[in-house]
Order: C-alpha cells, then structure tokens, then sequence
C-alpha cells in the first residue's frame, strides 16, 4: 500500500543518513514543545454528540492516522483492505470517525516503521509497540498522550472489569511514574504446550495413548508412537519424518509454543528462556540450569534415534507446517489453538485427518507449566492528538461491545460476519487481544453448554463463542465434513481447551510464576549475542556435534559474555521495587 507515509519513510530515510539520532529527537521535542495542549476529557465532551459517553459519536467527522500491524493471510473478503473492511467502517458509524493507515507492515518490518516514527517524531495518531522499552522511550521523549484521566472517564466498566481480573497487572505494566501512557493487550494463561497426535493413525496402527483417559502422557509414550510412524508410514507419504522442531526451540509464551521444545522440558520442570527465582532467592536464567541440561539430554538422544526430523536446525517455520500437510508427520508440539492455523492444513490435504490433545507429565505425573508474563503490547496515541479518547471508545467497541452484544447480527451485522468467517483479527483497528484472565475456560464453558442445549445462544456470552456452537454442531453433525472451518474450531475448543480445562478441574498443574519480564539497560548491547549463543550452543547438543557437557561450557560463556550483568540488573531493578 502506498500512502502518505511511503513518501515519508523515504524522505526520512535519506534525514537518517546525514543526522544522528540525538538530533532527530531534539528535532521531534521541538515540535512536540510548538504543539498545544489535547483536550482533557471533560473538554473532549465538546466534540461529542453524547458529551463523555464511552460510545458517543462526533458532531463533525474526524480522522485518526494509525500504524497498522498486518498478517501474511488475513481472510479479507474480495475488495476489502486494512483501511477499508467492515471494522473500521464500523468505527465510522460508531464515532464518525474515518480511520487512515500511515503505514502497514508485519514482523520485522512493523518494528523498522515504528523505529523511523519514533526517531523522525512523525508518529501516526495511534500506533501498536511492542515492548516496555518503546513505552518509555516514547514517554520520555514526551511522543505520547498520558491517558490515565482519559481511561478512567471513557472505559466501560466491562473493559475495567477484564483489566482488573489480572490483579493489577496488565494496567500497571502499562503505567510508568504513576500515569497510564498506553493500553495493554493482556495475556491470559494459556499453558500447556500439548502434543497433538493423529489420531486417524493412532487407530489405523492399533495404538492407544492415555490409557488412564487423564489427557496426559509421558515421553515414552511419545517416543515409541513416533517410531511406529516412522516405520509403518500411516501418511503413506513415502518418506516419513520425525518430530519437527523449529530452531528457535523455546518461548516463554505458550500462544507462540508451536513446534517447540517447551513441552519436553516440562518433563524435567525445566523453563528456557524464562527469568525464575532459585532455590537462594537469587534470580537464574532457565535456559542455564540442570533442568534444562537434562532436556536437552533427551533431545539429543531423540535425533540420535531419529524420534526428531533429521534435518532439525534447518527447516523454516512454513516447512514444518508442510510436513503435516503432506502426512510426513503426525506429532505436533504446540498450543490449543494450533488446529485453526496449522494443523488444519493437514485437514485440507486429507479429509480423513484427526487430531487428538494431549499433555506431557513428569516423573510424579503432574504438569509443569508457568504463568504467563505480562503482555508487552501497548496501543498508544500521539502528544498532540487532538481526541486521545478515541483509542479507548475503539477499545469499548471491539473488546465490549462487538464481543458482548447478543444481537450482534442485527446491530453490527458486517462485523459479525466477519467473525463467523473467521476474519483475521488484525484487521481490526487495534491488533491487540484484551480478554479477562478467566476468558478461555469461561467461554470453554458457555461453548460446551450450548452445544448440549443447556444454556440459549441468548445466554452465550460473546458472539465468537456464538459462532463456534454453530461450526462444533455442524462438524459433530458430520465429522467427515469438507468444511475446515468447522473441523478446526472442534479440534481447537474440545480438544485443545477442553484439555485445558480437565487438567484444572483435575488439579495436575504445578505452576511457576516468572521473577521477571523485560529487558535491562545491558541487553541492548547483550542480548542479541546471548541468544545466538543459546540457540547455537542447544543445536550442537541435540545434533550431537558437541557432547551433553559443552552444555557446561555453555553456561560459562553465558555468564562472561554479559549474563551475570544482566542478572544483577533484574536484581536491582525488583530490589528497588521493594
């Protein structure tokens, strides 16, 4: 898309090239200090038709400038874009608000358009970050609205509401010397990381898993399902694989545990990646303990008798996908939802294919599994912005009202159809997800009631949940359906959450809860060496080009090339806490 920004972008490029950055943000604080003050709710009520109301429409047209966070297949319908689709004309009949994109971009690409933003001082009126430390760059170099009076006024109490249930949490990250300067996205527990099993051939081999029925196995029972895969190709594909394990191996959000390690280390109470505290007091760093050591002991000996892809370390993200696609494998590590955007390709390619969830248990049968850090997304709105409550009515309409309106059909019917045809939530003005702490297994339950017929599609809360009913019924109406939709959502809901909300009811979690989440002033410089010594360091081990003790080594490099520094700055920092 070109807009107004790509002719920017290049003129700033070619300002980056002769200027420093320090100058561009004088430059940008100089600006910021000719702008004058943004109304404060009460004068924001000037504007409105329904002066102060969290839905209150404007009595004039406006028009906001976002960044937009896109994704490779958003499932628009023919014609629509990210600027034009049924949410943000949704937006304008709601507010009288006309919504223009200054720039969309994913991935990397997103983080280099926030970057010149921020160096330029040319912000969008609203825009996505993506970390704590883009927070209080932006508030310290005075880019962004204080929205704390803002957000008290125009929240609904439903939106307050779901920010509460984190205790405090979600709002607080969000809040730098006391005044709120974004709104988070939130991040609800979404542990386990499971392994999803083909369950088609699970029965065309004779094999039975979970013989307790209690949904979690061991890795035993993993390691011999894969070998009979292997031997007796189920998927017929003629060159079957092992497991597929992504490079990156772990992640300390288990939304983003597909095709990881994660789940084995459960079964050593191993947690990469995460900051925990030790048995001392003192904070240590997951990927460096014993625990984790032992992980990748099994890892190693799992290439070693070719339970893992052998060409682990080299294929992309897209690629493992494939091989499921093509019935190479049929063992996935990943989360609930996997079946709606990965495994469904398996569905696609092969109507008979099924899936079942399981867990991965430790040696006393429990679930090692932790809680998830808060999230590190913010909506923020431009200094200067002349109706810095629109990001909260955006909020209110999207989060409470679309999620919660019964009559969502009658009342915002282009919207809802967009999420009974699974449109992309991105393509929603805030590419962010605000849910109670509670939400999953919350509308787990009303899906399954209304599924018996115990509860009304009137008494469904949201109207996502509405939908899935329809697409479970329509699929356990037939589980030979060509409709992947359905398919998916049955395979996600009462096999992935399902699973989710049994563990708990069974009480076989043991939950850690992270010391730390962030970064520290060292990691700027540090951080980036480290994991690719991490990443290295755990490839040569499982691959076997080092022996399970360079895993010692490891570690000492670890601490000497900057991670000692940095675990004495994650110590003084929850010190000054205190």
């Amino acid at each position: 898309m070109r807009t107004k920004w790509s002719i920017k972008s290049k003129r700033v490029t070619k300002r980056l090239a002769v200027l420093s950055m320090s100058a561009l943000m004088v430059a940008a604080l100089a600006a910021c200090g000719d702008s004058s003050n943004p109304p404060t709710a009460e004068e924001a009520g000037k504007y409105e038709v329904t002066p102060g109301d969290p839905f209150s429409a404007y009595k004039d047209e406006i028009t906001v400038t976002m960044g937009r966070v896109t994704t490779a297949n958003p499932k628009l319908p023919a014609g629509d874009t990210y600027e034009n689709n049924a949410y943000t004309r949704l937006v304008k009949d709601t507010f009288n608000a006309q919504i223009t994109d200054q720039f969309e971009a994913n991935g990397e690409d997103y983080s280099r358009q926030v970057s010149l933003a921020i160096a330029s001082g040319e912000l969008p009126d609203m825009m996505r970050v993506d970390s704590k430390d883009e927070l209080k760059e932006l508030v310290d170099n005075d880019l962004i609205e204080d929205l704390t009076t803002i957000y008290d006024q125009y929240a609904t109490d439903n939106i307050k509401q779901i920010y509460d249930s984190y205790d405090g949490r979600a709002l607080e990250n969000a809040t730098i010397d006391g005044r709120l300067m974004g709104l988070p996205a939130t991040s609800l527990d979404s542990a386990p990381t499971m392994v999803w099993v083909r369950q088609d051939w699970l029965d065309l081999l004779g094999i039975q898993l979970d013989a307790d029925g209690d949904g979690a196995i061991s890795l035993d029972e993993v390691e011999k399902t894969a070998q009979e895969f292997l031997k007796r190709d189920p998927g017929q594909s003629g060159n079957p694989v092992g497991i597929p394990f992504v490079n990156t191996m772990n992640t300390t959000d288990y939304n983003g545990s597909a095709y990881t390690m994660l789940g084995v280390a459960s079964t050593e109470g191993a947690f990469p990646q995460y900051w925990m505290n030790g048995e001392d007091g003192k904070i240590v760093y997951g990927s460096t303990t014993e625990a984790t050591k032992k992980m990748l002991g099994i890892m190693a000996d799992w290439f070693k008798n070719g339970i893992i892809d052998p060409q682990f370390g080299t294929r992309t993200f897209d690629d493992i996908t494939a091989l499921y696609a093509n019935g190479q494998s049929g063992i996935a590590f990943g989360p609930w939802h996997i079946p709606d955007w990965g495994l469904i390709s398996a569905k696609q390619m092969d109507k008979n294919a099924k899936f079942s969830a399981y867990t991965l248990e430790d040696a006393n049968g429990k679930v090692n599994v932790a809680h998830a850090n808060p999230s590190n997304q913010f909506i923020v709105v431009r200094k200067g912005y002349e109706h810095p409550e629109l990001a909260v009515k955006i909020l209110n309409l999207f989060y409470d009202k679309l999620a919660n309106d019964k009559d969502a059909a009658t009342t915002m019917p282009e919207a809802a159809k967009y999420q009974e045809t699974g449109v992309d939530g991105s393509t929603r003005p805030f590419n962010i997800e605000v849910n109670s702490a509670t939400s999953l297994l919350d509308d787990y339950s009303d899906v399954v009631r209304g599924i018996k017929g115990e509860i009304s599609l009137d008494e469904v809360r949201t109207t996502e949940s509405k939908n899935i009913i329809g697409s479970i019924k329509t699929y356990l109406s037939d589980m030979d359906t060509d409709d992947v939709t359905a398919w998916s959502k049955y395979h996600s809901r009462i096999n992935g959450v399902g699973l989710i909300d049994k563990l708990t009811q069974e009480n076989k979690f043991v939950w850690m809860t992270p010391a730390f989440s962030g970064t520290t002033p060292s990691m700027k410089q540090t951080w980036a060496n480290l994991t690719k010594l991490e990443q290295e360091s755990f490839i040569k081990i499982i691959t076997g080009s080092e022996p399970l003790d360079y895993f010692d080594t490891f570690v000492n490099n670890w601490k000497k090339q900057g991670g000692d520094q940095v675990i004495q700055e994650i110590e003084d920092e929850i010190a000054s806490k205190q």
